[in-house]
């Protein structure tokens, strides 16, 4: 499954040297903030080939325009975190006790090289006006871009594999944020976003 439709890959080397460890949060406006966290997750391997052989990927299909076409990239979901692999159930686990959200389910998505692809969006799991939503990437280095729903500059995270990308405050109400194709070769990542039943339901008991 996560073999590459290509051959001669290298790793993208788009950091240009050893990069600060620890957590670090950039505030996009008054009300939204996303934190990087590089390293947060260290079997990295181990858990990419066993979501490779057990996630039921999908190859899923939607409009554009006039024609149905595939989506750039393979797709899983498991709708009961509780049911999911033991590592995803302790990862959701960590990340509830450290966002204070509880994580209940997770969606997958495999980019097998560098022309997958996840166009402009924001997630739809996340009903509240204020939700934190990581997402754990394994396997290749890839960019993630987040930039205004309204248009505007984006701003640019590398992120490599076992880092948290966590957006946080309204970042799904006024932000939307992609994953675009590389012009270098790339092999594989697996992204797993971790949602929330509490912050799917659009009536708030609490903010975040």
């Amino acid at each position: 499954m996560l073999s590459s439709r290509n051959t001669g890959i290298r790793q993208l080397d788009l950091l240009g040297g050893i990069e600060a460890r620890g957590p670090r949060r950039t505030a996009l406006d008054a009300s939204s903030w996303v934190e990087h966290v590089p390293g947060w997750f260290g079997e990295c391997a181990e858990l990419m080939a066993l979501l490779a052989q057990s996630a039921g990927w999908e190859q899923r299909r939607r409009w554009m325009y006039d024609k149905m076409v595939d989506e750039p990239r393979l797709t899983a979901e498991y709708r009961v975190l509780a049911e999911a692999p033991l590592q995803l159930q302790q990862i959701g686990e960590r990340l509830s006790a450290e966002y204070a959200v509880p994580y209940d389910r997770a969606w997958l998505n495999l980019y097998r090289d560098h022309d997958d692809s996840t166009s402009w969006h924001a997630d739809k799991p996340c009903q509240r006006e204020h939700c934190i939503v990581p997402v754990l990437s394994l396997g290749e280095t890839r960019r993630f871009l987040i930039r205004p729903m309204a248009g505007g500059r984006s701003t640019t995270f590398v992120v490599q594999s076992g880092d948290l990308i966590v957006m946080g405050g309204r970042c799904q109400r006024d932000w939307v944020h992609s994953v675009p194709k590389e012009k270098e070769r790339a092999g594989p990542r697996i992204s797993i976003n971790f949602a929330s039943a509490v912050q799917a339901s659009p009536i708030a008991t609490r903010e975040f």
